[in-house]
């Protein structure tokens, strides 16, 4: 166990340097924390549990988060929506619409572990 936590750490380390330069060579720069967050932890995360646990239930998690990432896209475009047309608050239009991205996540969860 403690073995599987350090490369953890160490996969998770290196692919999230290797998105960060990625970002830092695109423009804007805001790119960078976008690509050095959750797709490179995620994508360490799969590729350690492909060689502990097996393609299958690396299949399984994979499904899960496109499914979380599904949800994520509808959150923001009915977020950024609201925010221009009706003029409200950032803050206010994340916290609203939360509920709206845990309905889709576990909808679509529910769908693509079917």
């Amino acid at each position: 166990m403690p073995e599987e936590f350090a490369l953890r750490f160490i996969i998770g380390g290196l692919t999230v340097s290797a998105f960060a330069i990625i970002g830092d060579v695109l423009k804007p720069k805001s790119f960078a924390g976008l690509f050095g967050a959750a797709p490179s932890v995620a994508l360490a995360g799969l590729a350690l549990l492909i060689f502990t646990k097996g393609g299958f239930y690396a299949a399984a998690e994979a499904r899960s988060m496109a499914a979380g990432a599904v949800a994520f896209c509808l959150y923001t475009a009915c977020a950024s929506w609201w925010m221009m047309r009706r003029n409200v608050a950032a803050p206010v239009a994340a916290a609203a619409l939360i509920p709206l991205w845990f309905a889709a996540a576990v909808g679509l969860w529910f769908i693509a572990l079917r």
